[in-house]
């Protein structure tokens, strides 16, 4: 044992050993480790009696004793005056026995791989020292079926789980029932996704299961390997071997929190990238893994302690899912350290020490009073200053570039189908959606079996159709088809292997069926003599609409431009700047957007994305989640854990087949125009084009007399049929493939199903026909370009004119039908935006990022709240039509609207990728029940530009367009003090007052972007409020890399809409094949058209105002309180948090004023950015 202390005499330098109970054994040099070992030479006072000093000691294998988290804190723990610290020695842990370890009052010990745990149990067994981690309890924490049960016993909210036990002498625990999207676990089910856990807590390969309709396969989790914690697995079958814990997966939005015990009443938590999302680990510059402090709810830290005391751990680690308001314990560690945290080593190793003080002092007389001072570290409130900040962005975008849909229609009487209707449950509501490949292949074997009763007998009382039987069974027999970013094998049925096109996984194929009690009402007198009044079922197949890979590309590249808008994100030159990154110097520093990277890392960016049940707009919403994120991999994990998309009450999805009376109405007045074989005469303007939109007259203008322009269309779609069928009889076309795999006879099937389906027997055209037209010939322009088919252009040019006066209009001609119609498409969507504004300034129980910790963050209280909705074509014109026509604004009164809604009037059409986006703000120097304390900002975008819209396109106003408004200093932020990653060294205009580095909006105090009209790479520019005087600005030197998502037109001359090829490069992403297959039809960059950037409708309403003209339009939609809770009740469930509980440990919110003072973390300096 080494000599005590002398009393008196205050140690200098922290002091530990590396010994046994021999002295031989005693060495500090043995460690390796930075040590002072010497004793004291000062012993003059030798006749005082030497002072009995409290050994601490220190039993794990020397990885972890020697780790840097360890060394720091017990540099710090042997400051203590009365406290010295032995590390045993590995070799005498592993090779001599219990009785030649060193002596310790105090014991240190835990398991890690190697260890052995027996030998440390006998030691405490033999001399009883104080254990800071109990050792039995660490058997159980080995087992996690011990731990599931430990926690459960403690009241623990955990993920609903059952354990397979594969055990010869336990047979009744091991009954498994795998099905396609489930599995069954001792009698409980859990549908995909759920997680597989080994029972073995030193097992780290956790596998989480996809359901087929999100691409199936498996992500598989292992200990990290260099930069990769999880990989992405076609396979979808559970494993046969071994026994696991399966349990049900929780929504984590893409994040797991770590939490650190220090006794019950300490619990520090970071938070870091969940490894079940793409696999990628972001390192910082000492190639450590990046994880964020996070500030704990009451009820978490009430958890931490239950955790604490039930598993005896005093340091002990563990994680937690925070999912749908809740948050669940899923693993509990043991002893660990948090890495990289200096304030956490002081407050670790001061609260050890005075554990072993307060327990051991007094049986050794040591003199040592209890700290007044509770051991934890404070809770200060968090300020947002007086800058004007974002505190919500709420956006509704359509869904990306994707494959021509289409659709059959037919009435079925066969019994076969009422079976199939009767089994999936369709009696209960009348109406039947089949989309799983099980249920797909259920139908495909009926199909097969009536058309081969057809073929043997031809008498047989088979009712339906046999070309639409045919038709049927072609499409279900479609191959799956494997792509880059989907490459889960779905185990398709596959029967025709000359045919590929889309996704037999259910998320590209649907059938509806609909009950009809008295068969389908006939249109003609000819089906009324022949109407039976039996019930039959209503089949509408539907396939296509696949998201192409040009579709993923817009949304990816668009989520990441979407960064640009929130604080720090204009940015895209950090490294040159010296600026910190969102994660460190990791791998996405220098990327633009980083300011809301860092925000969603530090937990300070509450984000949700909700998605229609359509397989493309769910895709689109995970690809912008990727770009918006910096993720990696395939877009199913993201799917699973980032986007919202069931229960979602009519939120976002639509049943197009079940139109409204006033749809219905204006449905039959488009029929009967556009049937006229004359041209279009004035009184047709007015009643087709009431409101005299631009685009509206235009189109009308080009189309003339609308039966002449469907003749030439149907004409043209003659001579392209013809020309395929050409192309495919030449030999050389043989092993031709279009975009995304497709064939010429495929391609020949889609356009040769709209030659008979556009014109009717009776010569007349079904002008519901027209978009379909226009979709296929805009797919081939755009992606089949290359096969040079003779009058493509003009089949394009007629069909939009036609297209850009049906689709527009079947929302409604009138004002009044327009509103009609919105009502009935989007009143939950409004209703849900509402509460989005509401809550962001009423919920003060989010996650906040712990200001104590927050080194390098200057704004701990930065919160921002983003949703996200992922929709299809219907409900984006119908939120427009509401802002449109809905009473927001008056045109008369109000002159920037005025401008807005011309430039609405002139957009023909909402291409994929439109957004409506909405922007909150809140001026803290404002009276917080002021009108102005909240500053509300309307955008859009017309989202992906057209094959020919370059020249014609609509001149927009700009992004947040000048405001003449008196500048008031108190709501502009500093951003050269506070974030120095957005001060970008710019030439100043010569009249304009230099306030700071940066040029600010006078009204909301955010950055403005300007593109040289001569450049068609943007860049990012800031400019003062001088609508009249444009000022010159020079060029900022950051080139392409930072693509402008806001329009410039204001004052840059041109619309500056960012070039995602060119962003794209920049950042040297390989987007699917190279531009040399153009040529082939293979897709590349070359074929992936930019996006509209966002032009600003308004930026000087308030929360109020919005507010109440929300209220008014749900109110107006007969939208009642009742239906509005109902319809929302799920989601909001999942977005709340859970509520403060009432017991909180005294120790955990008591104050440490010396901690406050002493912490660097607490106040930042200038050199620090504020993300």
């Amino acid at each position: 044992m080494p000599a005590p202390h002398r009393p008196g005499s205050r140690r200098a330098t922290p002091t530990f050993f590396i010994g046994s109970e021999e002295d031989e054994h005693t060495g500090p040099g043995d460690s390796g480790m930075r040590t002072d070992a010497e004793l004291p030479e000062d012993n003059d006072e030798g006749d005082s009696p030497p002072e009995r000093q409290i050994v601490v000691g220190i039993c794990s294998m020397m990885k972890k004793s020697k780790s840097k988290p360890m060394t720091q804190i017990l540099e710090r723990l042997c400051k203590f005056e009365y406290i010295t610290v032995v590390i045993f020695p590995e070799e005498v842990i592993l090779s001599e026995p219990v009785e030649q370890w060193p002596l310790c009052d105090c014991l240190i010990s835990f398991h890690s791989k190697g260890f052995p745990l027996d030998k440390a149990v006998s030691y405490a067994k033999l001399r009883n020292p104080l254990l800071i981690n109990d050792l039995n309890m660490q058997y159980f924490i080995q087992d996690r079926r011990e731990v599931y049960r430990i926690l459960r016993e403690e009241g623990i909210d955990l993920p609903r789980y059952a354990v397979l036990n594969r055990d010869p002498d336990r047979p009744e625990e091991c009954n498994l029932v795998e099905g396609e999207d489930h599995v069954e676990v001792n009698g409980e089910v859990f549908q995909k996704p759920f997680v597989e856990k080994p029972v073995c807590a030193e097992d780290h390969n956790v596998y989480i299961y996809y359901p087929t309709s999100a691409g199936g396969g498996s992500q598989r989790l292992f200990r990290k390997i260099g930069s990769r914690s999880s990989v992405y697995s076609p396979e979808s079958s559970v494993r046969k071997t071994g026994s696991y814990i399966y349990e049900e997966f929780m929504p984590t939005d893409g994040t797991d929190v770590k939490v650190y015990t220090v006794s019950p009443d300490y619990a520090h938590a970071e938070a870091r990238k969940s490894p079940a999302l793409d696999g990628k680990v972001e390192r910082d510059s000492e190639g450590k893994e990046v994880r964020y402090p996070v500030m704990l709810t009451a009820m978490e830290k009430l958890v931490a302690r239950k955790v604490c005391l039930a598993f005896k751990q005093t340091v002990c680690g563990f994680d937690l899912l925070r999912a749908n308001g809740h948050s669940f314990v899923c693993d509990v560690n043991g002893f660990s350290f948090v890495k990289n945290s200096m304030k956490y080593y002081d407050d670790c190793a001061k609260i050890l020490g005075n554990i072993v003080m307060r327990e051991l002092a007094p049986q050794f007389h040591i003199p040592w009073s209890i700290p007044t001072e509770a051991e934890d570290i404070p809770i200060v409130p968090t300020t947002s200053g007086t800058m004007m900040e974002l505190r919500c962005v709420i956006a509704v975008i359509r869904h990306g570039d994707r494959t021509p849909k289409q659709k059959m229609k037919m009435e079925v009487r066969n019994p076969m189908f009422f079976d199939l209707f009767e089994k999936y449950g369709g009696y209960k509501t009348g109406k039947l959606k089949l989309k799983k490949p099980k249920q797909l292949q259920e139908l495909l074997d009926i199909a097969r079996q009536l058309l081969a009763d057809l073929g043997q007998h031809n008498d047989c009382e088979i009712e339906e159709k046999k070309s639409k039987l045919e038709q049927l069974r072609t499409v279900l027999e479609m191959e799956s088809s494997v792509n880059d970013y989907q490459c889960a094998l779905l185990t398709p049925v596959v029967f025709d292997r000359s045919k590929r096109y889309g996704h037999f996984s259910g998320i590209n194929r649907k059938v509806q069926l609909t009950y009809l009690p008295h068969g389908q009402p006939k249109t003609s007198s000819e089906e009324e003599d022949c109407r039976k009044e039996d019930p039959s079922l209503l089949l509408v197949l539907k396939w296509g609409g696949e998201l192409t890979p040009a579709g993923r590309v817009q949304a990816e590249e668009l989520g990441r431009a979407f960064r640009c808008m929130y604080p720090g994100g204009q940015d895209g030159s950090r490294r040159s700047l010296g600026c910190e990154s969102p994660i460190g110097c990791g791998d996405y520093a220098g990327f633009p957007g980083c300011g809301l990277l860092r925000l969603h890392s530090t937990y300070r960016h509450d984000l949700k994305i909700y998605a229609s049940d359509e397989g493309r707009v769910q895709m689109t919403a995970a690809a912008f989640a990727k770009g918006l994120l910096a993720l990696e991999g395939e877009l199913t994990p993201i799917l699973v854990q980032m986007v919202k998309s069931a229960n979602m009450n009519g939120l976002l999805d639509s049943d197009s087949d079940s139109l409204t009376g006033c749809q219905r109405r204006v449905k039959a007045r488009l029929h009967e125009i556009m049937q006229q074989d004359k041209d279009f005469s004035e009184d047709d303007f007015n009643w087709l084009a009431p409101t005299s939109s631009p685009s509206l007259v235009n189109s009308m203008k080009v189309v003339g007399n609308p039966v002449k322009t469907c003749d030439k269309v149907y004409a043209l779609i003659q001579s392209l049929t013809s020309q395929i069928r050409r192309r495919l009889e030449d030999p050389k076309s043989a092993d031709l493939q279009l975009y995304h795999s497709e064939t010429l006879e495929l391609m020949l099937q889609r356009w040769s199903k709209l030659e008979r389906d556009f014109r009717t027997k009776s010569g007349r055209y079904e002008i519901s026909k027209i978009p379909d037209i226009y979709d296929c010939v805009k797919y081939d322009v755009q992606h089949n370009s290359s096969l040079g088919l003779e009058d493509m252009q003009e089949l394009f040019c007629l069909s939009r004119a036609l297209a850009d006066i049906i689709i527009p209009q079947e929302y409604g001609i009138h004002k009044d039908e327009k509103l009609d119609i919105a009502y009935a498409y989007c009143l939950p969507l409004v209703k849900k935006i509402q509460l989005d504004l509401q809550r962001t300034h009423e919920d003060e129980s989010v996650n906040k990022l712990h200001p104590l910790y927050s080194r390098g963050v200057m704004s701990p209280g930065r919160h921002v709240r983003t949703r996200l909705y992922f929709t299809s074509e219907s409900h984006v014109h119908s939120l427009l039509s509401i802002f449109r026509y809905g009473g927001l604004l008056d045109e008369e009164k109000d002159q920037q609207w005025k401008r807005a809604m011309d430039y609405l009037s002139a957009v023909s059409e909402l291409n994929y990728m439109t957004q409506i986006v909405i922007m909150l703000y809140e001026d803290n120097n404002k009276d917080p029940f002021s009108e102005e304390r909240f500053h509300v900002e309307l955008h859009f975008s017309p989202g992906v530009k057209g094959c020919e819209d370059e020249e014609n396109a609509p001149m927009g106003f700009g992004f947040r367009p000048a405001s003449a408004e008196k500048t008031d200093p108190g709501s502009l932020e500093d951003l050269s003090r506070d974030e120095p990653d957005r001060a970008m060294l710019l030439s100043e205009p010569a009249a304009v007052r230099k306030r700071s580095p940066l040029i600010r909006n006078r009204k909301a105090g955010s950055v403005e972007v300007l593109s040289d009209a001569s450049s068609k790479a943007s860049s990012f520019r800031f400019f003062p409020s001088c609508p009249q005087h444009p000022p010159e600005i020079k060029q900022s030197g950051l080139g392409p890399q930072c693509t402008g998502i806001f329009s410039t037109t204001v004052l840059g001359g041109s619309s500056s809409a960012p070039d995602l090829r060119d962003y794209a490069c920049t950042h040297c992403k390989k987007l699917f094949s190279g531009n040399q297959g153009h040529e082939d039809g293979f897709e590349g960059c070359s074929m992936v058209p930019s996006i509209y950037p966002l032009e600003t409708l308004h930026n000087s309403l308030s929360l109020k105002q919005m507010d109440e003209f929300l209220t008014a339009v749900c109110k107006s939609g007969g939208y009642s309180h009742s239906k509005a809770s109902k319809a929302l009740s799920t989601m909001l469930d999942s977005q709340s948090q859970p509520a403060a509980d009432a017991y909180v440990p005294q120790e955990v919110l008591s104050s440490l004023v010396s901690l406050c003072c002493e912490s660097d973390s607490c106040t930042a300096g200038p050199g620090q950015a504020n993300p």
